[in-house]
């Protein structure tokens, strides 16, 4: 009988944080070549990830997709990423999605008004406990990625962070809100101890 496996590098990094965004999205690009990803969907605040990706993803062939928190995240009507950023990437190809987190949304209004939890907020909680933040993170712009048609249903890879930058990356199958469990996180790249 033929065992099949793989040995792959996952770069652990000492702390979360901007720090490690340059290291994270080299290796993200070199496994994009690897394996042929077409994709890259990256989390985004204000654009300043989003514009480290295109400067470090550079010649490489693929469609590069940043996900924003919502309008009103920090106040309310208030977009985090200005409109001159905003034009900035859209003109150098990019495709922004800036939409209702999908592991928190209208949840997290409840939450804050009633009290308590709920499953959604619990499975971000979990992700987050178990793998990290930056982690939980490329599973939610996955998912509101491919909610927002702006990616297929394959192998893609998705860029997340723990505050402000990059330090986790994953090879993620994704699937949309209305089949979450679907989604399967197929390697990951890189992420915080």
């Amino acid at each position: 009988m033929v065992k099949r496996m793989m040995k792959k590098e996952i770069i652990y990094f000492k702390s979360p944080g901007p720090h490690n965004t340059e290291e994270v999205l080299k290796a993200v690009k070199e496994r994009a070549k690897e394996l042929g990803i077409k994709y890259v969907v990256v989390a985004s605040t204000t654009g300043k990830t989003a514009k480290k990706a295109l400067e470090v993803l550079g010649d490489l062939e693929v469609n590069l997709v940043v996900v924003s928190h919502h309008t009103g995240f920090e106040s309310p009507g208030a977009q985090q990423m200005s409109e001159e950023v905003r034009k900035e990437l859209e003109k150098k190809g990019v495709k922004i999605v800036t939409a209702t987190h999908a592991l928190s949304g209208l949840e997290r209004s409840i939450s804050r008004r009633l009290g308590g939890a709920s499953r959604i907020e619990a499975i971000a909680e979990a992700l987050k406990c178990i793998f990290g933040r930056g982690l939980k993170v490329c599973i939610e712009i996955t998912v509101m990625a491919a909610d927002a048609g702006v990616i297929p249903i394959e192998d893609i890879i998705a860029v997340g962070g723990t505050s402000s930058g990059a330090d986790s990356a994953a090879v993620i199958f994704p699937a949309h809100s209305n089949n979450f469990f679907d989604l399967k996180v197929k390697e990951i790249i890189a992420k915080p101890l």
